[in-house]
């Protein structure tokens, strides 16, 4: 579980990440490519540097996507870590379409523990943890600045913002949400097969670990992501969804998401939102 005092650190660490790529988001930015072919921008970078910054106060070490070169050997013998994504969706960054968040995750013997995603143009904060619950706070740019000192426990949280779920899950059409960047043809398939079994599907497409968020509000009843993520991608949202009461497996096996592998790929998984059941291996 998180240290309380770590609280206020994370989430002004998740706000000045956002004022940073709001900057960068609005000016004319350039855009460079990772070895992957991946987008790179400036705010990627800038938002690394203040997080790393921000996070070195708890003494816990940091494992990021743009900081990601540290070896097994050294990070398996770590008991807690923090697994950020400093810019989550920078395909949709580049786009404009507001649709990417800001990621950090606290993971203990390879299960997320803690998460707080922003959002910053839409300045909603994400907040989960175990024993704790999840919690969405909106206008979160003026209430959890760094060193406001108005977000320091789980109470401010839960004094601040609306507990999750906050919707009971729609009744019908059952909902699935996906990538809107990255759709792959088995997720396709997947959501033909709930048609046959389920009648009508209604597909939100959503980009950035907002596809998580909008499972534990309970506006998604499913997540099928059949496809190519890592570690850092979905920590936070895994620990919020699994807060708010969903359930986060393996596609493949039905087991556990494991996390702080020798290998940060993900297996492909299914994120089912508070009371929702879909047939899958999970059941």
């Amino acid at each position: 579980m998180i240290n309380e005092s770590w609280i206020s650190i994370v989430l002004g660490a998740c706000v000045d990440a956002g004022r940073a790529i709001l900057k960068v988001y609005d000016s004319d930015f350039a855009v460079t490519h990772k070895a992957d072919d991946s987008p790179l921008t400036l705010a990627d970078q800038e938002a690394h540097r203040i997080i790393a910054d921000r996070l070195r106060k708890t003494r816990v070490p940091v494992l990021s996507e743009e900081g990601r070169s540290i070896p097994f050997a050294e990070r398996s013998c770590w008991e807690q870590m923090w697994l950020v994504d400093p810019l989550d969706g920078t395909k949709e960054f580049v786009k404009r379409n507001g649709e990417f968040t800001v990621n950090i995750a606290l993971v203990e013997a390879g299960r997320p523990v803690f998460g707080a995603i922003f959002v910053p143009v839409r300045q909603v904060l994400y907040v989960g943890g175990q024993g704790a619950g999840s919690f969405r706070l909106d206008d979160a740019g003026a209430i959890a600045a760094a060193g406001s000192g108005e977000l320091e426990q789980w109470q401010d949280l839960a004094d601040c913002g609306k507990k999750l779920p906050f919707h009971a899950g729609p009744a019908s059409p059952l909902t699935v949400v996906g990538s809107r960047s990255h759709l792959t043809p088995e997720v396709e398939s997947f959501v033909e097969k709930l048609k046959t079994s389920h009648g009508e599907v209604l597909f939100v497409p959503a980009g950035s670990s907002l596809k998580l968020c909008l499972v534990a509000e309970g506006r998604a009843h499913l997540y099928p992501r059949l496809g190519p993520t890592m570690e850092w991608d979905i920590a936070a949202g895994h620990a919020i969804a699994e807060n708010a009461g969903a359930r986060v497996y393996c596609h493949d096996t039905g087991g556990p998401m494991v996390y702080n592998k020798e290998n940060l790929l993900n297996p492909w998984f299914i994120v089912e939102g508070a009371g929702f059941r879909s047939g899958e291996k999970g059941k």
